[in-house]
């Protein structure tokens, strides 16, 4: 059998090929070189990158079999996600694989510039003992603002606890209560600005963020006030802090990050106060290994089909134990939705109920929409492409949950309008210990039958003999039945026969039923 192929485009540590393990082929390449890359990827299931190599629109389309690219760090700046997302390629990062090497780095920058280290090196390595000009500052009652409370600034703030510092805290996204059990007080960035006796940077980059540190903010500090960035490049206007730091608005600053990277020329360069290292938050060796092993076990993952909780394009994130079994069951009843629908439904409603509803279960959302779309687009559809397939082709969807469940332990229904007015529905169920794939109802008609391989439904006008000319077509035709139960809305009314067979049914076979029973004959076949 032919092993997944894994392509690796830039230098991971050896714990990540261990994390891969044996179940893939493995290649290497320099990403970073467009004339290896792009043939490399022609065949490959899934990509390993940093941050040299370019996944872009033009390297996912000459990627055909691209399943996951997988970024062994946290930011995607090189990667296409809204490209990948159209293809139905997965992507994912590891974002909490160098928070405390970054902090560990903030805390190093400011500590760096408080104490002029940077400098007072330099001049005794060039023969200089300058012990007067390099004095510094204490942090022992020192007013630390940190700009962005997430992870890392969290991190942070825990570290300079420890130095006897004060800590304010600014983000839209963070509560007064929750700062505050963290030891920070929650301020707005003009008052952050105004009383801090050094800022440090922990935002994501956007369009809301760039710049944000600025000719306007610089206007509002002490001059006392030292900037650290070891978050992203952009965020501090390094043009701006330079004129602030020539202008003596500005005492001094540590930076990590640049607009423009890799980069040997900076308007920063110029200043002894400032202390700059080439963007090396996360280049530990164990932030590399933990972005690296974090990834391998996300490929790994995702080319098993599974959702991956670190996967930045689909939604569900972290599925628990309990709800996993049921992926497949409500994949295997989309798919069965649309055998028995034989079209995509305009509007779709996935109706779970029970005492799994105690439990996040929108991942099922997902399942469902791959199920029903798998069998009617020649394009892969995985948990990423899935939701776009279902907009594009018109079709609302809805999760409804429901904590009562009348005669099982829990049940998933998936209900469709199809766009002629036409109601289809298919309901499964998980049994005993085993967790046993049951479908129990189609179109009303109640049933508890195990999904199998290869199934069929039969709804005709309920009269005698019908089991026995389906058996006998069947059976000339070398079909072994391996179950089936009939099911009818009332004596002399319609019927539903559902059977699971060994084999697929011969299409001749189908029609020659259809046509002898006057019936309405549905076919799914969930492997060829």
């Amino acid at each position: 059998m032919t092993k997944p192929v894994v392509l690796i485009a830039e230098e991971l540590s050896p714990a990540t090929i261990d994390a891969l393990g044996p179940d893939f082929e493995i290649r290497t390449i320099d990403g970073s070189d467009r004339s290896q890359l792009l043939p490399a990827l022609a065949d490959v299931d899934a990509v390993l990158i940093r941050s040299a190599t370019q996944m872009d629109a033009e390297a996912i389309a000459a990627a055909k079999n691209l399943k996951v690219i997988a970024r062994a760090g946290v930011g995607l700046d090189n990667v296409d996600v809204p490209a990948a997302t159209q293809a139905g390629v997965m992507v994912v990062n590891a974002p909490t694989s160098n928070i405390t090497s970054a902090a560990e780095l903030a805390v190093g920058l400011l500590l760096a510039t408080a104490r002029n280290i940077a400098p007072a090196n330099q001049a005794l390595k060039a023969g200089a003992w300058k012990r007067s000009k390099y004095g510094g500052v204490e942090l022992l009652d020192k007013k630390v603002g940190v700009v962005g409370f997430g992870r890392i600034g969290q991190l942070v703030a825990e570290r300079l606890k420890g130095f006897g510092m004060e800590i304010l805290a600014y983000d839209p996204y963070v509560s007064a209560a929750k700062a505050g059990q963290l030891g920070a007080r929650l301020v707005s960035l003009d008052e952050l600005l105004a009383e801090s006796d050094f800022i440090t940077v922990h935002l994501p980059k956007s369009p809301e963020t760039l710049g944000l540190l600025g000719k306007e903010a610089f206007a509002k500090v002490k001059p006392s006030v030292r900037i650290i960035n070891a978050a992203r490049g952009g965020i501090v206007d390094e043009q701006a802090l330079a004129d602030a730091l020539r202008d003596g608005l500005v005492a001094g600053a540590g930076i990590d990050v640049f607009a423009i990277e890799p980069t040997t020329e900076s308007p920063l360069f110029e200043f002894e106060s400032v202390v700059v290292t080439p963007h090396l938050g996360a280049s530990t060796d164990e932030a590399q290994e933990k972005a690296g092993v974090a990834v391998a076990k996300s490929v790994r993952l995702a080319l098993g089909g599974d959702l991956v909780p670190d996967a930045v394009n689909v939604a569900g994130g972290v599925v628990a134990e309990e709800v996993r079994p049921g992926i497949d069951l409500v994949e295997k009843l989309g798919r069965i939705f649309t055998g028995v629908a034989g079209s995509v439904p305009v509007q779709l409603d996935i109706d779970v109920r029970g005492e799994i509803t105690e439990h996040d279960v929108s991942v099922w959302e997902l399942a469902a929409l791959k199920g029903v779309f798998t069998d009617v687009t020649e394009d892969a559809v995985t948990y990423v492409n899935a939701p776009l397939l279902a907009k594009e082709r018109g079709c609302e969807v809805r999760l409804l949950t429901d904590a009562v469940s009348e005669e099982f332990r829990n049940v998933t229904t998936l209900r469709g309008t199809l766009a002629e007015g036409t109601t289809v529905s298919v309901a499964g169920t998980l049994t005993g210990p085993k967790m046993v794939q049951k479908l129990i109802g189609v179109n009303g008609f109640d049933l508890e039958v195990a999904i199998s391989d290869h199934m069929a439904f039969f709804s005709y006008t309920d009269r005698p003999g019908v089991v026995g000319v389906i058996g006998a077509l069947l059976g000339a035709a070398d079909v072994n039945i391996g179950g089936m139960q009939v099911a009818r809305d009332d004596a002399a009314g319609t019927a539903l026969v559902a059977l699971t067979v060994d084999n697929k049914i011969p299409a001749d076979v189908v029609a020659a039923i259809a046509s002898e029973l006057s019936a309405d004959v549905r076919v799914v076949d969930l492997v060829e």
